[in-house]
């Protein structure tokens, strides 16, 4: 028996952000041979939750970058911001004029004027360099507003966060500057973790959590062994399950960083890679 944690966005998810039937097929031979998915995310609880449903898979989860992992229709376990420190984040993101949004309980806040604020980023960018991808930016703003459990909201001072839970606070910028900025000012905090899922992206969340420390809580509550366990993924945010897991599988499609930290590299995420490897390194 296997624990086989795999990532979403790059990895089991195509472009179009949806499971395809090759992936979906091994995923029911793994489960049928005893092995258990567990789908590993950045994502929300909530997006998480339907992407699954949505592809007719049933296993457990963790999101938000291993801030909830669920099981059995129940959180087992997950982490929050004080409020005092989401607060705080807040104010240094507004100050700085960028997106953002904020995972809680009850789903994703988000800004009905972010995605103006976004599209002025693009043409200020635009007119700094004329080569630059507005198809592709656009592209990955199509993705934030197409999640699901989005709560757009006016402004975010006005809400009292004191019950809400806040797990992450999820910043978009297409200006590197931006956020090299951002993660210079953040990266020496002890209450804090860093992460990113793309070089546009920087995840904020509670400092105790990681892809890695959720997956090896989820061993631990399965009672299975680190060293029969494999991760999935493509980029710096699934690190943390690569440096601990039995195995480790890059996806064609991955970044360096992790191709590096892995124990073999399977096809790229819009030809069936998590298929491929599936049945190469885990199927009987």
């Amino acid at each position: 028996m296997k624990l086989v944690a795999i990532d979403l966005d790059g990895t089991l998810l195509s472009d179009e952000c949806s499971i395809s039937q090759g992936n979906r097929e091994a995923i029911y031979e793994a489960q049928k041979q005893g092995n258990i998915i567990v789908i590993s995310s950045g994502r929300s609880f909530h997006d998480t939750k339907q992407i699954l449903q949505n592809a007719g898979l049933e296993c457990p989860f963790i999101s938000g970058n291993g801030a909830i992992s669920f099981h059995t229709e129940r959180m087992i376990q997950n982490f929050s911001l004080p409020v005092k420190v989401v607060s705080e984040i807040m104010g240094i993101l507004d100050e700085t004029n960028l997106y953002y949004e904020i995972y809680t309980k009850n789903g994703i806040l988000i800004k009905r004027d972010g995605r103006d604020l976004l599209n002025k980023e693009i043409e200020k960018l635009l007119n700094q360099e004329t080569a630059f991808p507005v198809n592709w930016a656009k592209g990955e703003i199509d993705i934030q507003y197409n999640q699901y459990g989005l709560l757009p909201v006016p402004h975010y001072r006005e809400i009292d966060f004191t019950q809400l839970e806040v797990y992450k606070l999820f910043v978009l910028s297409f200006d590197k500057s931006k956020l090299n900025k951002l993660q210079g000012r953040l990266s020496g905090r002890k209450d804090l973790s860093l992460t990113s899922s793309g070089v546009t992206k920087v995840e904020i969340g509670p400092l105790e959590i990681s892809k890695g420390n959720a997956l090896k809580f989820m061993a631990d509550y399965l009672e299975i062994p680190l060293k029969d366990s494999v991760a999935i993924g493509d980029n710096l945010n699934d690190l943390s399950m690569f440096v601990i897991a039995g195995m480790g599988i890059a996806m064609g499609n991955a970044v360096e960083e992790v191709k590096k930290k892995s124990t073999f590299i399977t096809k790229k995420h819009n030809e069936d890679g998590v298929a491929f490897a599936l049945r190469k390194y885990i199927l009987i």
